[in-house]
């Protein structure tokens, strides 16, 4: 059972602590990113981008690389479509953690910069909406 809002980490791109909207409207998790840029590594498509991991620091920025497992179309709640590069990461909830697939954008609008969507929710947590930090602050 988990909140509305929660902590998570995201050991791979080595952010800890971070706060997630668990948002069972939303079918794919997002992360706020800045300046991505693709390379290729071992003939492999990867991005670098930058992350701010602290909601209330937004001047602390770290960069980080990730291996890309595709791209997706992604409609939004205001009906525009956007093209975003998916990256498969170690996601971490309280003591439990599984892989997911990761759409990186820009949500510097948005109150918060990580989203986890249903798909990522599946057969794993079950949401009371009237509830934060249910797993610990």
């Amino acid at each position: 059972m988990v909140g509305a809002l929660e902590l998570c980490d995201l050991p791979e791109l080595e952010i800890s602590k971070m706060n997630v909207r668990i948002d069972t409207g939303a079918k794919t998790s997002s992360l706020h990113v800045d300046n991505i840029s693709e390379f290729e590594k071992n003939n492999e498509k990867w991005v670098s981008f930058d992350i701010h991991p602290d909601i209330h620091n937004v001047d602390q920025i770290v960069r980080r690389n990730a291996k890309v497992k595709g791209m997706r179309i992604i409609k939004s709640s205001n009906a525009s479509s956007e093209h975003r590069y998916v990256v498969d990461t170690l996601f971490q909830l309280g003591d439990d953690k599984w892989r997911i697939d990761l759409t990186l954008t820009d949500r510097s609008g948005m109150s918060y910069l990580m989203l986890l969507g249903r798909q990522a929710m599946v057969g794993r947590i079950v949401v009371d909406p009237g509830e934060e930090f249910l797993l610990g602050k």
